[in-house]
């Protein structure tokens, strides 16, 4: 992986991510490159020069996308107003969850993201989708954003349903530019903030939960109101603690024609107590604290014991469609292992495959993240050719 911070790897994943999603090497260099001394002091010292350095970045790019707009230069506009969304999602991705900049931060990535949107991609749309689990107030939704691919002959298009993992949001999905891979091969992304992720849980406080084939259930309602949809071929699709949430939800929703573990997970109670050891990688600074805001918990003791029961052990057996795992080889968040014990209990899949990207090809690390490219393609030509063999039988 491109390490731009010596021995700070939390902070490198911002970086990398940035570059493989749509993000620039000059401009993410003049953001960085003030930051080599508080990156030193450790992944969650200087978090908040992180944030200023790369909202100085997002101020020229809006300044800059505001003067191409008044001159009707609009693609160029919404390419400016998408880098500076990205750019400043990974950023509010550092913060504290009890850092007062963190909302307003988040507030303007979404304002940002709907201006690429308008300019940039007008395929892509914010959705609602209605959230009626126990306990949900009244009006509660998961907010999504929908890419619609056109099919040449006008016929309804399959779709992936994209969710993210502990950190992650739906504007990291649409940056990573997996939608428009699978929109050029005729499928449609519907891409959530999840209950414990993104606006979810910013803007309604909607927490994690164990049980995500809720979360399948009102995200397949959604699409089966739609006349633009193949209800009969549904996809789910999660990395990194996605590889949890979406196994789990596909053994248990039977209106999914596929699944993916993009990033193996299964079993993340495990790897908290491993982290309790500071044994491997954290994703995120101020860890613990982000934990316990996206589980909605206050006791770090009480919510290990509570994570015990995030697995997949006696899960995966009741998968019974195509199931696809990816991980790196080198991933120093979640074992290898975890890869193989999926696929190995996933005994009652049709169609299960396991995908392990080396060292020397690229996309070794966590979520293939040092070369999403790679892991994107390959996982869209996965679900086309799947989908395609579901449509024929």
């Amino acid at each position: 992986m491109f390490e731009y911070f010596p021995d700070n790897y939390v902070w490198n994943l911002s970086v990398v991510a940035a570059l493989n999603s749509g993000g620039t090497i000059d401009e993410v260099d003049r953001a960085c490159r003030q930051l080599r001394e508080a990156a030193a002091r450790g992944e969650d010292a200087g978090t908040e020069d992180f944030l200023h350095a790369w909202t100085n970045l997002v101020d020229q790019l809006t300044m800059q996308a505001e003067a191409a707009e008044k001159l009707g230069r609009y693609r160029t506009a919404g390419q400016l107003y998408f880098r500076a969304s990205s750019y400043l999602a990974l950023a509010e991705r550092m913060l504290a969850a009890s850092n007062p900049e963190r909302i307003p931060t988040y507030r303007r990535v979404l304002h940002l993201t709907e201006k690429a949107f308008e300019l940039y991609d007008p395929r892509t749309t914010r959705v609602e989708i209605p959230y009626t689990a126990a306990g949900a107030p009244e009006g509660t939704y998961l907010p999504a954003y929908f890419t619609r691919a056109e099919r040449p002959d006008g016929s309804p298009a399959p779709v992936v349903i994209q969710w993210n993992g502990l950190d992650s949001t739906k504007e990291h999905q649409y940056a990573s530019g997996f939608c428009q891979e699978l929109a050029a091969r005729g499928i449609s992304t519907l891409m959530v903030d999840t209950p414990g992720t993104g606006e979810a849980l910013r803007l309604q406080g909607l927490v994690a939960r164990i049980d995500t084939e809720i979360f399948a259930e009102a995200c397949v309602d959604w699409l089966h109101s739609r006349s633009d949809i193949d209800v009969e071929r549904i996809g789910l699709v999660g990395w990194s603690l996605g590889g949890y949430y979406a196994p789990r939800a596909a053994a248990h929703e039977k209106r999914l024609a596929l699944v993916v573990a993009w990033g193996a997970n299964h079993d993340w109670g495990a790897v908290q107590r491993r982290r309790l050891e500071r044994e491997g990688e954290r994703p995120v600074p101020h860890y613990w604290e982000h934990v316990l805001w996206v589980w909605g918990h206050h006791d770090l003791d009480t919510f290990i014991k509570f994570a015990d029961d995030i697995h997949l052990n006696g899960v995966v057996e009741h998968i019974t469609i195509p199931f696809l795992i990816t991980h790196g080889e080198n991933d120093r968040q979640i074992p290898l292992d975890y890869a193989h014990r999926s696929y190995e209990q996933a005994i009652h899949s049709p169609k299960r495959e396991l995908r392990v990207f080396t060292a020397s090809e690229g996309g070794a690390e966590h979520v293939s993240l040092d070369h999403l490219p790679l892991a994107s393609s390959f996982v869209a030509d996965w679900i086309d050719e799947t989908f395609r063999e579901v449509s024929s039988t």
